[in-house]
């Protein structure tokens, strides 16, 4: 008879700090149920979104208010997700994990993880009160946003395409280009 371990966050933190997952290295690990979960190694184009998306959230940040991390875990209740990128409000100290509570806006850039992205993730993300989620859909060049969690669920879901420009609820004033964002030959 075999029995799978389910992990709590705190556990997993523990853990971490530890050093428990360092031979895993490059590796990253989530901890969504309670369960370890493997994600796959980020290719160029992921790399690339990643870089744009980033640069654009720097760039449109308000700096003393927000924080940008990219691929850093959040704290959601017993689960430790690694989105790839997080808008955060600014926290008194570097060394605290930002719960879901502060996150303003959370993007996950997915080629190989709509599906459980848009399902799992959004779920999860919304039960945890994450305000605004975002999924890069690279394979559809198309943006799906997610906004104002209720009960579980998102009460606002939009699938964007073509020429659209989106602003985060946090900072209207930023505007992103969704031509800008799939133009994968700059």
């Amino acid at each position: 008879m075999s029995t799978i371990a389910k992990l709590r966050g705190v556990d997993f933190d523990n853990m971490a700090e530890c050093g428990a997952f360092a031979s895993l290295e490059p590796m990253k690990i989530e901890l969504i149920h309670g369960e370890l979960r493997f994600m796959n190694p980020a290719g160029p184009i992921h790399d690339g979104e990643i870089d744009f998306l980033t640069r654009w959230s720097c760039d449109h940040t308000d700096k003393d208010k927000m924080v940008v991390r990219v691929q850093c875990g959040i704290q959601c209740g017993d689960h430790r997700p690694e989105p790839d990128l997080v808008w955060f409000r600014r926290q008194p100290s570097r060394r605290i994990r930002p719960s879901a509570q502060d996150v303003l806006l959370l993007i996950e850039i997915s080629d190989s993880s709509l599906t459980p992205d848009l399902v799992e993730k959004a779920e999860l993300y919304a039960e945890h009160g994450v305000m605004e989620y975002w999924i890069v859909d690279i394979n559809s060049s198309r943006l799906h946003v997610h906004r104002r969690p209720d009960r579980g669920r998102y009460s606002s879901i939009e699938i964007l395409c073509g020429p659209a420009v989106i602003k985060p609820l946090s900072q209207p004033s930023a505007e992103l280009s969704l031509t800008e964002l799939f133009d994968f030959d700059s």
